[in-house]
């Protein structure tokens, strides 16, 4: 190092005395360091208020602590607590505690947290957005007052000294220091506040007006455990005996004295002391829902993470819950100071709707109080809350069946929505989900309560898809369920169908489409037998009945063998194959689908949202005991060539097309074809 540099640096170390009064020089790099504190780490300039405040309980805290073995420091300042003072006119803000405070040496210490020698290190990390845990240092949080002041006068007397120190500093790389005779302990900061932050056009960012700082205590120290006091002035002109207003009278400045925050957050009183109105009027003022909560978790975690937990599971939906830019998460809080509004990392997407906070004093924060570190107290957390959230929804399924159908009609899209995202969640969420069923008349139904329903000699779970109840219960496909008194789930929800791609099975029973092909309905047997009959001969005549039933249609099968594949010839590729069906007992036509592959509704869904649409694999079912079957055996016996089977293959294809609600590739043809079969019929 040249000597010239040698030299500068030491004049820039240099401390000058005037009448007492110290000024020093910070180090260079110390006014970028300031710009990165005040433009960088923290989002919002309103953050000033809860660092200077959060210092302030640090201080009354190490106050109690230090009076534990010197009681004598507590005496002749009255009650623990943090003042606030707001002169709109001086365009000030005072804050200020009776704390332990600080000696001379100390605010030099502690003041100059980031400007002592050395800082190189530090503003690096910074730069490289390290996270350094300096939360609760006094110099990090207290330098951002300077984003809203283009002054800061620190005053304090350390507990136990009668000697003061006056701290002050427009942040422009330089501070001075002196001795002051301050009459009590504690600390008091005084902001001179910016032009721009005391513009009352803007009251959300004038920090002269008393009512935005009222609002920023409620906002993030509401649960600080000490006192906020701050006095409120107000006009009020005077009114004579019979209370009515002097004319020409000045008004007359009035002051109320009012204390800030609550002190005491409801998360850390005992359950059982609070009422059911004191949760909901909680839940209403934080979480601005005027309808009542289904349920209510509150507990407190004790061992190697601390924490309080208070969530609310609503009993109504957000109108934008399934918007993709939704975004809800658990409020965080830092020993009962606010720390985050949204976290989304403590709870899954499908339980976004869960509301609530979680209190620790075990978080690690970084340098600017407002991001929380990714580590592994979250994820600890995170699966803890989730698990109680599942318990708290699986209780309330139990014990109070008609809220959780409530719950669910708002929110069992995004419940469902946890399955189809990933297999991992099957087993937590499969017996929360509800379906409508054809078991008493469309009621909902767990899969455990239809699994223990089912008869003897089932093994399948069975769902049939669609718009809605209605539309499900006029499908043919239903008609031979029906007739055996089978119960079916009504998948009425897009996501329903998608969601057998993760849950495919329940209990060891697999769920399975209506629509596919493959049914033996026979081995579905409702065990209503209650005859005295021996049950070794019963088995031997169900099975004699089956084997000749199935011997019977196989016949039959063989027997029109050339008619369906000259119905299949019509059709070309349209269809995969063409059946006699064992499903219809009225209708003459279905389609179903190959055992593979998607269903017609995943295929009209998937188009209907616009993407690439694989076209499920379709099997034309004839009904043969319906009158359609004897006219088509006629007319292929007469002529197997004719066009009028063709003509009628179509029309049926197309009819079983749109009881399945596909729309026509060609609905002129369709026309067309049924105007010439009535010219046919009456001619």
């Amino acid at each position: 190092m040249t000597e010239e540099k040698v030299k500068k640096t030491k004049k820039e170390k240099a401390s000058s005395k005037a009448e007492g009064k110290e000024q020093h020089t910070f180090q260079a790099e110390t006014k970028e360091l300031l710009n990165l504190m005040i433009n960088s780490l923290y989002t919002h300039k309103e953050i000033f208020l809860r660092e200077l405040v959060s210092n302030s309980s640090d201080a009354l805290d190490k106050l109690n602590f230090q009076a534990l073995t010197k009681p004598e420091l507590l005496e002749d300042d009255g009650e623990l607590k943090i003042i606030l003072d707001v002169d709109k006119e001086a365009k000030t803000l005072t804050i200020s505690d009776n704390g332990t405070g600080m000696t001379f040496d100390e605010v030099i210490q502690n003041i100059g947290t980031i400007a002592k020698s050395g800082s190189q290190a530090f503003l690096k990390s910074l730069q490289e957005k390290d996270d350094i845990e300096l939360i609760g240092k006094f110099g990090v949080g207290f330098y951002s007052c300077f984003m809203v002041s283009q002054k800061v006068v620190l005053i304090s007397r350390a507990a136990g000294k009668k000697e003061g120190t006056r701290w002050e500093s427009t942040g422009d790389g330089t501070y001075t220091i002196e001795k002051d005779d301050k009459k009590s302990r504690g600390t008091e900061i005084v902001l001179y506040l910016r032009d721009e932050v005391t513009d009352s056009s803007n009251p959300e960012e004038d920090f002269s007006n008393q009512y935005t700082i009222q609002n920023l205590i409620k906002k993030y120290s509401d649960y600080i455990r000490y006192p906020i006091e701050m006095d409120f002035h107000r006009e009020e002109y005077p009114k004579d005996k019979n209370g009515i207003y002097i004319k020409d009278a000045k008004p007359e400045i009035i002051i109320d004295h009012k204390v800030l925050n609550s002190q005491t957050p409801i998360w850390e009183k005992n359950k059982k002391d609070i009422t059911e109105d004191e949760y909901f009027q909680f839940y209403k003022h934080h979480f601005h829902d005027w309808n009542e909560f289904a349920d209510v978790i509150h507990s407190k975690a004790e061992g190697t993470i601390q924490y309080t937990t208070l969530l609310f599971i609503p009993s109504r939906a957000p109108s934008n819950l399934y918007d993709k830019n939704y975004s809800q998460g658990i409020h965080l809080y830092s020993n009962h100071v606010f720390v985050m509004r949204d976290c989304k990392d403590l709870l899954p997407d499908h339980l976004r709707f869960v509301r609530g906070l979680v209190d620790s004093q075990d978080f690690s924060l970084n340098i600017s109080r407002e991001i929380l570190q990714h580590d592994q107290q979250l994820k600890v957390i995170g699966k803890n809350l989730e698990k109680k959230v599942l318990d708290a929804l699986a209780g309330l399924l139990k014990n109070k069946r008609e809220k959780y159908e409530e719950m669910w009609d708002e929110f069992g899209k995004a419940i469902k929505g946890g399955i189809y995202m990933a297999y991992k969640n099957k087993e937590k969420l499969q017996d929360l989900i509800l379906f409508p069923s054809s078991y008493s008349g469309g009621k909902l139904t767990t899969l455990r309560e239809y699994v223990d329903r089912m008869p003897k000699g089932q093994s399948e779970i069975y769902f049939a898809s669609g718009k809605d109840i209605d539309s499900i219960q006029r499908m043919p496909q239903l008609e031979a369920f029906k007739a055996k008194e089978i119960e079916i789930l009504y998948f009425v929800d897009k996501i329903d169908e998608f969601l057998t791609q993760n849950l495919d099975e329940y209990d060891g029973k697999k769920l399975k489409s209506i629509t596919r092909e493959g049914f033996d309905l026979d081995k579905v047997l409702k065990d209503k037998d209650k005859e005295a009959e021996d049950k070794k001969d019963k088995k031997k005549k169900d099975e004699k009945d089956k084997t000749e039933e199935k011997d019977e249609f196989a016949e039959k099968t063989k027997k029109y063998e050339d008619l369906l594949k000259t119905i299949k010839i019509h059709l070309g590729d349209k269809v995969n194959d063409v059946r006699l069906s064992k499903r219809l007992t009225t209708s003459p036509v279905c389609l179903v689908a190959t055992t593979s592959g998607v269903t017609f509704n995943m295929e009209m869904l998937m188009k209907s949202a616009k993407q690439i649409t694989p076209r499920a694999a379709k099997i034309l079912e004839i009904n043969p005991n319906h009158k359609i079957f004897e006219v088509l055996q006629k007319l292929h016996k007469e002529d197997p060539n004719s066009p009028q089977i063709k003509n009628a293959s179509n029309i049926l294809f197309y009819q079983a097309m749109l009881i399945e609600g596909y729309e026509l590739e060609n609905p002129v043809e369709f026309s067309n074809q049924m105007a010439q079969l009535l010219v046919e019929a009456y001619k």
